[in-house]
């Protein structure tokens, strides 16, 4: 029946209950788990948790396992045993990096290495993907289904949480004069798992028959409208619009992926571990985050929807060439942007280099 949520429309829902601290089921042909997020969690439910089963598990990225020095025996995912007089601030301090240096010793730890790894890997996809800390409290029990029928919880089979191309509608478009594009015109696309939107800002009136100027820009608050020193995002912008209005037309994807997609809370998150002398994409990974967690292929999506297939990039980053491309748009040239270097900033731009491969 068409009133029924779609596997779509579930997984945003399971987002939402996630960021309030709702459990959520998580489920696979061989077993169940109730599963919150443990930047949600709250004693109550840790303590109705506790109840459900012998003995909860709190899954980590491997990335985390690596900083607390946990066995990580499914590689990118630990699953680390709760013991029974631990309470809420100890799975916190698990899970947010933020008193590592004060407190360094967490351990020991003791992880899971027999049976199956999928819900756990699930769970820190969900978690991930509502832009929380990629940490999760998982409770296996027989029961669990049951359980998210009778209290009306949000139900998710595993698979359901693998990162699906997502597709965009167009919203509305609408003239934009600019101060430093000149005319244009912006764009608005929305997300069919409903998710925040993506722009298109269109520069003067680019011929579809050939290759257009483009750059692909994630947003970034702190540096787009607060100048921050501490990225290249605020320059980067603007130049890539003086260098549209100076080539005639051109074509700005604005992509709503702050902080490589992590979102703006957790890229703060890295800043402050930054602040204790970790450079970006250590930072990351004491987060339990990759590198970049940004998905291009929306770029991709956008420059098909306005009728582009090749593009003249703006970028020094090689992987939005390479993702472009996978999305079967034609780089036939990738076009420097080098701006925006300050003392600042400058640590940041030689990790850029040096660990994210981008051609400074």
């Amino acid at each position: 029946m068409s009133l029924s949520p779609s596997p779509l429309e579930r997984l945003n829902r399971a987002r939402a209950d996630l960021r309030m601290g709702l459990p959520v089921l998580l489920t696979t042909p061989e077993g169940a788990a109730l599963v919150i997020a443990t930047e949600s969690l709250t004693a109550p439910r840790l303590s109705d948790l506790r109840a459900l089963c012998d003995q909860p598990v709190l899954a980590l990225t491997g990335h985390r396992a690596q900083t607390l020095k946990a066995r990580a025996y499914d590689g990118d995912v630990a699953r680390v045993l709760i013991p029974p007089d631990a309470g809420l601030a100890w799975i916190e301090a698990l899970a947010d990096p933020a008193d590592d240096l004060r407190v360094p010793m967490k351990g020991p730890l003791k992880t899971l290495r027999d049976g199956r790894a999928d819900l756990h890997r699930a769970a820190i996809r969900l978690a991930k993907s509502a832009q929380l800390l990629p940490a999760a409290v998982l409770a296996e029990t027989p029961q669990a289904r049951a359980l998210a029928l009778e209290h009306g919880l949000t139900a998710l089979d595993a698979a359901e949480t693998l990162a699906l191309e997502t597709r965009l509608s167009p919203v509305i478009a609408a003239r934009l004069p600019m101060r430093l594009a000149g005319a244009g015109r912006l764009h608005v696309f929305r997300p069919d798992d409903g998710g925040i939107e993506h722009y298109a800002i269109e520069v003067g009136q680019p011929d579809r028959h050939s290759p257009v100027l483009t750059r692909l820009h994630s947003a970034c608050f702190t540096g787009d409208v607060l100048g921050s020193l501490k990225c290249d995002c605020g320059p980067q912008l603007h130049g890539a619009l003086t260098a549209m209005h100076d080539a005639g037309s051109g074509v700005l994807l604005y992509l709503n992926q702050e902080g490589r997609g992590i979102g703006l809370a957790n890229k703060m998150r890295a800043y402050s571990l930054q602040d204790q002398g970790f450079d970006t994409v250590e930072a990351n990974h004491r987060l339990g985050f990759d590198d970049d967690e940004r998905d291009f292929r929306l770029g991709a999506e956008l420059l098909r929807r306005l009728g582009f297939d090749q593009v003249r990039l703006l970028t020094n980053n090689p992987s939005k060439v390479a993702m472009l491309e996978r999305g079967g748009i034609t780089v036939v040239e990738r076009v420097p942007l080098k701006v925006g270097l300050t003392a600042e900033n400058a640590g940041y731009m030689a990790t850029k280099a040096a660990k994210s491969g981008h051609l400074l």
